[in-house]
């Protein structure tokens, strides 16, 4: 009898362990669920594939968490977008995970039926390195992709040094700062073209208390190539160096042309500091007036004008910048030689 009751024990344990676990897998009756969607990108806005998405519930602080917590995995496509379906009502936590970015989490989603929950904007940051082991790694990484850029010329020919078609350039130390400086100003193109806008100059008869003959052209010569170092040292150089701001353009090269267009313009006075963060631009707009500033201290007393008409010279060659960074964004990768192959 002991025998046969334990056994009927168990039978009817087992048919009610069997209904529970049949209850469980029972499809959820249409419209009483919701859904969950959302797009990730990184700190460009550009699209992460590949992403792993988890939904788990959320569990108050307050309750005993569950052993056996329910999740979904999803794992986001070529345009980032992720998107869970038949989702039962209540509040989840969401985490995303994507190789080379920091992990991303929001708690308390609500999603409620016959409703999609969008979620807000997903940017994921760069993951963080350990800062006492890696910073020797990242200064030998930026020391590699700063030598490739200083191959990079348009043509074969002109000096396309300060344009980076890294995503995730390494930021430049301040001796690589004054490094890139050095080499663009000593480059045998700059000290040609420098001839050239000096020989024209004399030409036109422009800063005419130089003179003529020899003399006049050495001391045009003179003069534009000190504006040359100047505005490089001080905008590309000295500033960023105190400012830990980096002086290189970007490239985007995805998004919409509006999207492109907009952002290369504004790369004139917004840049990317040495943490990564966009801030105003100031070593650009703050090299430009040193530079203009200077340079009334060589020019012929005759030619030389008040600071305020320097200041709003500087601020007009400052905002003229901007096509020189649309032709970088739409034009000059593609005649410049030495760019890096696409990473992976």
């Amino acid at each position: 009898m002991m025998r046969a009751g334990w056994f009927g024990a168990w039978v009817l344990a087992a048919i009610l362990t069997g209904w529970q676990v049949q209850a469980q897998d029972l499809p959820v009756a249409p419209g009483t669920t919701g859904s969950v969607r959302g797009i990730i990108t990184d700190t460009d806005e550009a699209v992460v594939a590949g992403g792993q998405i988890t939904l788990e519930e959320s569990i108050p602080k307050t309750e005993t968490p569950k052993i056996n917590k329910a999740e979904r995995v999803a794992v986001s496509d070529n345009e980032g977008s992720f998107l869970f379906a038949d989702v039962a009502p209540g509040r989840y936590r969401i985490t995303i995970r994507a190789k080379g970015f920091a992990e991303w989490k929001i708690e308390d989603v609500d999603v409620t039926a016959g409703n999609e929950t969008a979620l807000p904007k997903i940017s994921l940051g760069v993951e963080a390195l350990d800062t006492t082991v890696n910073a020797i790694f990242r200064e030998d990484l930026a020391e590699k992709q700063i030598s490739v850029e200083m191959k990079q010329r348009i043509l074969g020919v002109l000096p396309n040094f300060y344009v980076s078609y890294v995503s995730d350039a390494q930021p430049l130390t301040r001796k690589q700062k004054f490094k890139l400086a050095a080499h663009v100003t000593v480059d045998p193109v700059t000290f040609f073209t420098t001839g050239v806008a000096a020989g024209i100059e004399q030409w036109q008869g422009d800063f005419s208390g130089y003179g003529q003959e020899f003399s006049g052209y050495a001391k045009r010569y003179g003069a534009s190539y000190t504006d040359r170092v100047s505005s490089t040292f001080f905008g590309a150089a000295l500033l960023p160096s105190l400012l830990h701001q980096d002086p290189r353009y970007f490239y985007k090269g995805h998004g919409s042309v509006t999207k492109r267009a907009l952002y290369a313009i504004s790369t004139v006075v917004i840049c990317k500091g040495d943490n990564g963060k966009w801030q105003p631009n100031y070593s650009n707009v703050g090299g430009n007036l040193a530079a203009g500033l200077l340079s009334t201290t060589y020019y012929p007393h005759s030619e030389q004008h008040s600071v305020q008409i320097t200041v709003v010279n500087t601020l007009i060659g400052t905002s003229t910048g901007a096509i020189g960074t649309l032709f970088q964004e739409f034009m000059l990768k593609h005649l410049t030689h030495g760019v890096p192959p696409p990473t992976p």
